[in-house]
Order: C-alpha cells, then sequence, then structure tokens
C-alpha cells in the first residue's frame, strides 16, 4: 500500500494576493491554477525542491471559512518550511519583508525561527541538524 500527503488546503482571502506573496516573498513555485468556474480556482504552490506534496490556496467561501483566515492552527505554528541553508534563507525572506515573530534560535533538532504570512499563519523556517535523521522538532 502507497499512501502520501497530496496537498494541504490554505484558506485565503484573495487568490491573486495570496500567489503573489508565495511566489514572490518565499520563492515558491506556481505548480498550477486553473479556473473552476466564475468564483473558484485550483492553485497549487509549492517551495523549490518540494516532493509531490503542495499547498492549495482555497480562497473563502463564507463568512465561517473568512474568519479562519491566519488562525488556521489556533495560533500555534502551522506549517515547517524546512532549508538546506538556514541563514540565506532567513536572510533573503527578511530582504523581502517577511515578518519573523520569533528570532532565530538553535534547538537540539536545528535551526528554527518562526514567520507570519500575509495572513498571519505562522510557519517554522527549519534547518534540521545533522544529528537528528528524523528532521522532528524536540
Amino acid at each position: 500500500m502507497h499512501q502520501h500527503i497530496a496537498h494541504i488546503a490554505l484558506v485565503v482571502k484573495d487568490y491573486d494576493e495570496a500567489i503573489a506573496f508565495y511566489t514572490e516573498k518565499l520563492n515558491f513555485r506556481l505548480i498550477e491554477d486553473t479556473r473552476i468556474d466564475e468564483e473558484k480556482r485550483w492553485v497549487l504552490v509549492a517551495p523549490p525542491g518540494a516532493g509531490e506534496c503542495c499547498l492549495l490556496l482555497a480562497r473563502a467561501a463564507n463568512a465561517e471559512q473568512e474568519e479562519a483566515i491566519g488562525r488556521q492552527s489556533g495560533g500555534r505554528v502551522f506549517l515547517f518550511l524546512f532549508t538546506d541553508n538556514f541563514e540565506r534563507d532567513y536572510e533573503a525572506m527578511r530582504a523581502k519583508g517577511i515578518h519573523f515573530v520569533r528570532p532565530p534560535k538553535v534547538e537540539p533538532y536545528g535551526k528554527v525561527a518562526v514567520f507570519a504570512d500575509l495572513y498571519g499563519n505562522l510557519w517554522d523556517l527549519l534547518e534540521p541538524s545533522k544529528s537528528n535523521p528524523g528532521n522532528l522538532p524536540g
């Protein structure tokens, strides 16, 4: 049996502003942008070097979904962006105006800093330590 997570839905306010943020600020690739109907699009983005898993940018369709924008994980870190060069990516992201809510810190599992996306969802930028082959936070 083979299974994998293909996409993770991220509720956004606007497709185009979300695409711009992820492609211009985080250097993600736009994998697909297909119009489904007048209101809905199928928008996939992924960081460079990503495998099959992508973010599915899903525009909020009602008031309940709008309330979840930026709070999909209840204020916890929601997504984890792994890197092979923390300093390079941290400096590039800061230069592009990414807001880091927690400064870089060395943990047993690697070097990490927490940033907010354009809606306030929290992400870890993480370079796993060589001694942590499972790449798991402590």
